[in-house]
C-alpha cells in the first residue's frame, strides 16, 4: 500500500471521531473552538477528516475530564506529553494539585452532609408547626455550620 492510501485510511469523519471516543459531535466541535483539538482538514468533498491521533486525544481529554481534571488543565497537561524526566515531574505535581482539590471539595461535601442531616433532624422534631428548620437555615444571612 502507497503512503498516500495510508493517508486516507487514517483519515475519519466527524461522526466516527465521535463514535470512537464515546462522545458526541458537538463535543469534538467544542473543543475544537476551545483548541483542544487540531482544525481537521476538508475531503475532496468538503467534509471535515481527522486522523488516527485526534481519537487518542479525544480520548485523553474524556479520560481527564472524568478524573475531574478542568480544560485549561487539561491544554496544559497535552502540553505536557512530551517523554521526559521533566515532563513526569509537571505532571505528577498537577496531579498531586488535582488530588489536594479533589480532597478539599470532599471535605466541603462532607460539612454540607452533616449539616443538611442535623436539618433533617430538626424539621423531624418540628412537627407540625409553622416554622421549618431547613426554610430558616436558609433564610439566615450567616452560616448555618
Amino acid at each position: 500500500m502507497s503512503r498516500a492510501e495510508d493517508n486516507v485510511m487514517e483519515q475519519i469523519t466527524i461522526g466516527q471521531l465521535a463514535k470512537q471516543a464515546r462522545v458526541n459531535r458537538e463535543t469534538v466541535r467544542y473543543y475544537e473552538r476551545r483548541r483542544l483539538l487540531q482544525r481537521p482538514s476538508r475531503s475532496l468533498g468538503g467534509y471535515r477528516v481527522f486522523s488516527d491521533d485526534a481519537v487518542k486525544r479525544l480520548r485523553f481529554i474524556r479520560h481527564a475530564k472524568m478524573l475531574g481534571f478542568s480544560l485549561e488543565e487539561i491544554r496544559e497537561l497535552l502540553s505536557l506529553r512530551i517523554d521526559s524526566v521533566v515532563t513526569c515531574d509537571r505532571v505528577r505535581e498537577r496531579t498531586q494539585n488535582k488530588i489536594a482539590d479533589i480532597e478539599q471539595k470532599i471535605d466541603a461535601l462532607q460539612q454540607m452532609r452533616r449539616v443538611l442531616g442535623e436539618l433533617v433532624i430538626a424539621c423531624t422534631r418540628q412537627r407540625k408547626t409553622g416554622k421549618c428548620p431547613v426554610l430558616d437555615c436558609l433564610e439566615a444571612s450567616g452560616d448555618p455550620t
